[in-house]
C-alpha cells in the first residue's frame, strides 16, 4: 500500500509524496516484463522514492549516484529496497518491521557501494558498467565517461527512451497476432 507516506525530512521535500502514483498494494517488480505504461509509472515512483531516500539518509553518490537508473544492478537493488520499505511501513505490518528494514538497508548500502565502485558511476560523470568478456565473445567496445550535466533531464530522456522501446516491442508483438485466434502468426 503506497498511501502511507513518511513525514518530510525538511521543507525541501514537502508534498513530495503527497500524490502517490501507485494506488495498488506493493508487489515485486520484474523490470524485464513491464509494459510501457507500467514501466513509466514504476520509474517515476522509484525515482521519487530514491530521491527521498538519499535526502532523508544523507546518502553520498558512492551509495546512490545520480545516474543509478542507467545501471541494472543499482536499479534492481533500489527497487527491492523500495518494495521492502513499502511493506515494512504498511499500516497492517507489525511494529518491528521498520527495524528489519533498517537492518536490511545497512546490508543494501554495502552492496550498493560495491556496485557503484564496480560500475564507475560518480557524482558528476557516468559510464556503462564494465562487462567481462568471456573466451569466445567479441571484445567489448571501449567505455568512456560522460559528464552528468542535468540529472533530472537525463532521467526524463532515459525514461522516455525506455518507454518508447517497450511500446515499440508491444506494437510489434500485437501486430503479429492473428486476429482470429489471438496467437502469434
Amino acid at each position: 500500500m503506497n498511501d502511507f507516506i513518511p513525514a518530510p525530512a525538511s521543507d525541501e521535500t514537502d508534498g513530495e509524496f503527497a500524490d502517490p502514483l501507485m494506488a495498488e498494494p506493493p508487489h515485486p517488480i520484474n523490470w524485464n516484463l513491464l509494459t510501457a505504461e507500467d514501466a513509466e509509472v514504476e520509474w517515476l515512483e522509484l525515482n521519487r522514492w530514491v530521491d527521498w531516500l538519499r535526502k532523508t539518509y544523507g546518502l553520498p553518490a558512492a551509495v546512490v549516484p545520480p545516474a543509478w537508473f542507467r545501471h541494472p544492478e543499482l536499479l534492481w537493488e533500489l527497487s527491492a529496497l523500495h518494495l521492502h520499505w513499502l511493506c515494512a511501513y504498511d499500516p497492517e505490518e507489525n511494529g518491528s518491521a521498520p527495524l528489519g528494514w533498517h537492518r536490511d538497508f545497512a546490508d543494501a548500502r554495502e552492496r550498493l557501494r560495491d556496485w557503484v565502485a564496480t560500475s564507475g558511476t560518480r557524482l558528476d560523470r557516468d559510464r556503462p558498467t564494465r562487462q567481462t568478456t568471456w573466451p569466445g565473445e567479441e571484445p567489448a567496445a571501449p567505455i568512456e565517461d560522460t559528464p552528468i550535466v542535468n540529472r533530472d533531464s537525463e532521467f526524463v530522456d532515459f525514461i522516455m527512451a525506455d518507454v518508447a522501446r517497450r511500446r515499440e516491442a508491444e506494437d510489434a508483438f500485437y501486430a503479429n497476432l492473428n486476429p482470429g485466434t489471438g496467437e502469434v502468426s
